[in-house]
């Protein structure tokens, strides 16, 4: 890959902020049909693996303010789209592992998991399971947002237009124009996030990448560690860059 489309990193995982992280974990991992790959004492941080590769994570949040979708005093910011090859028999499932079913629609059913992140079943013939198939941001200008994310990704937009836009690649990601969009405002409580990616830039150094992501128009949010720093997006989404 040329350095212009390399990007500055690759989706590690989408992180889900939780009021518990156990319930999340045993949530996510059934409904998923994955497993733990990482898991830290005392409830600090919970991985799961899926068969098709994505990584979702929890991390403590005991005082989140969850989303009230379709809301935006209280925005979903994010979410994951599913998959699933029978939207009925998936949607009753969910909401026997306590999911809340928010909407119901020909082809696809918008619910919320035990933290009040929203999510959406999507039916497709192109599975035989439930598969992750991306993450969606809700964004003030979808063409803006997936132009900023297609060059930290290194990703071409696969398709722009009616206020969406959907990148290319190995892991989907798609932006829908929300009206009366309400950013979080990390680490405000008031306004918290709700979900982000860790990326992880491999072998680019931190400063090359940070300065990378600071050129295309984000900006360093306090707090970071010795293996990751950070950020938000244009749109005022958080995103960290990982690496060690």
């Amino acid at each position: 890959m040329s350095e212009e489309r390399r990007g500055v990193g690759t989706i590690d995982a989408v992180v889900l902020d939780v009021p518990d992280v156990d319930v999340a974990g045993e949530f996510w991992t059934t409904l998923l049909g994955g497993r733990v790959i990482q898991e830290l004492s005392d409830g600090q941080w919970l991985t799961i693996g899926t068969r098709e590769g994505w990584m979702v994570a929890a991390q403590p949040a005991p005082n989140l303010v969850p989303a009230q979708w379709p809301s935006q005093e209280h925005p979903q910011q994010l979410h994951l789209d599913l998959r699933v090859p029978d939207l009925a028999a998936a949607t009753s499932a969910a909401v026997d592992l306590g999911a809340t079913l928010l909407r119901e629609n020909a082809t696809w059913n918008t619910l919320a998991d035990p933290a009040g992140h929203p999510f959406d079943l999507c039916l497709s013939d192109e599975v035989d399971r439930t598969t992750v198939w991306g993450v969606t941001f809700d964004v003030p200008d979808a063409a803006a947002a997936a132009r900023f994310w297609a060059s930290v990704l290194g990703e071409e937009i696969a398709y722009e237009g009616e206020g969406m836009a959907m990148l290319g690649g190995e892991r989907t990601v798609m932006f829908q124009q929300v009206e009366g969009y309400h950013a979080p405002d990390w680490p405000d409580p008031a306004r918290p996030q709700q979900l982000h990616l860790d990326l992880d830039i491999a072998g680019r150094a931190p400063d090359e990448a940070e300065a990378a992501v600071l050129a295309l128009g984000a900006r360093r949010l306090p707090g970071g560690g010795a293996t990751f720093r950070v950020y938000a997006d244009p749109a005022g989404h958080p995103f960290c860059l990982c690496w060690g």
